[in-house]
C-alpha cells in the first residue's frame, strides 16, 4: 500500500472516472485511489468496481445512498484514509478540471514542509481554461470576498484541489466541519489556518470539464457566500489550539 491517497467524490462521472483512476495510479510518486460515490445512477460505481479488479490493493470504493454533499463525501474519505494509515491525503475532482499530474507537485510541497498544499488558480494570475467570463469573475471575486471576510491570505480560498499531511486531520475535529457544498473547501482551509498549520499555494492550470455535467448550483454558491460570514462570527468565540 502506498502512503499517498487521492480521494475523488463522484456523482454521475461515468465518462471520466476510468481515465482519472488510470492517470492517478501511474504518476510518480504513486497514489492509491479512493472513490466516494453518491449513488450515481449512470453506473459510475460499477466502472470503479471493474477497475478495482485490476488493482484491488490500490483502488477503493465507498458507495453512499444518494447525494449527501461534497463536504460529507470528503469527510468520509478522510476518515477512511486515517483509519488505513495514509500519510499524504489529497482531494481532487473526477472531471479532469484538476490535472492528476499536479498531484506530484502538491505532494512535493507537503514533503518539503507544508501541512496543506493548495492547487491555486489565482496565485500567478488567472489560470483558468474554457470557463465563460462570468464564471471566472464569480470565482475570482468569491476568493477575494473570502479573503476580505476571514483574513486568510490565500489567493484561491475556494480551491478544491489540495494535499494534506495527516497531522492536519489529527488536529482538526472532522466531525465539526459543517458545510456540505463548496463552502466546505473554505471551512477546511480556515480551520487549518486558524490552528497555525503551514499552508502554501502551488500554481495550477484549471481546465473546465469536457465530459459530463457540472454540479455547481445557485444553492451551493449561496451557501458559500453566507456560510463565510457565519464561520467568521463563530470563530470569534472559539479557541484554536496551535498546530505544534
Amino acid at each position: 500500500m502506498s502512503k499517498n491517497l487521492v480521494v475523488i467524490p463522484t456523482y454521475n462521472e461515468c465518462e471520466n472516472i476510468r481515465d482519472i483512476i488510470t492517470v492517478s495510479r501511474v504518476i510518480t510518486p504513486s497514489f492509491d485511489v479512493l472513490v466516494v460515490d453518491d449513488g450515481s445512477p449512470d453506473g459510475t460505481a460499477d466502472i470503479v468496481k471493474e477497475e478495482m479488479e485490476k488493482a484491488p490493493d490500490r483502488i477503493f470504493l465507498i458507495e453512499r445512498e444518494g447525494k449527501l454533499g461534497l463536504g460529507t463525501a470528503y469527510i468520509t474519505g478522510f476518515k477512511w484514509a486515517l483509519e488505513n494509515g495514509y500519510e499524504y491525503i489529497c482531494e481532487m475532482d473526477a472531471d479532469f478540471s484538476h490535472d492528476p499530474n499536479d498531484l506530484v507537485r502538491l505532494h512535493e510541497a507537503c514533503e518539503n514542509g507544508a501541512d496543506v498544499a493548495i492547487g491555486s488558480r489565482y496565485v500567478t494570475g488567472v489560470n483558468v481554461v474554457n470557463w465563460p467570463m462570468g464564471r471566472v469573475l464569480m470565482s475570482y471575486f468569491a476568493s477575494f470576498y473570502v479573503r476580505l471576510i476571514t483574513g486568510m491570505p490565500f489567493r484561491d480560498s475556494t480551491a478544491g484541489f489540495k494535499c494534506y499531511h495527516r497531522r492536519v486531520f489529527d488536529k482538526l475535529d472532522l466531525n465539526k466541519i459543517h458545510f456540505i457544498g463548496y463552502a466546505f473547501q473554505i471551512e477546511m482551509k480556515f480551520n487549518a489556518w486558524k490552528h497555525g498549520f503551514k499552508i502554501v499555494e502551488v500554481p495550477i492550470i484549471f481546465t473546465d470539464r469536457t465530459k459530463g455535467v457540472s454540479k455547481m448550483s445557485k444553492g451551493i454558491f449561496k451557501e458559500a457566500i453566507f456560510g463565510v460570514l457565519q464561520m467568521k462570527i463563530k470563530s470569534l468565540f472559539q479557541k484554536y489550539e496551535p498546530a505544534t
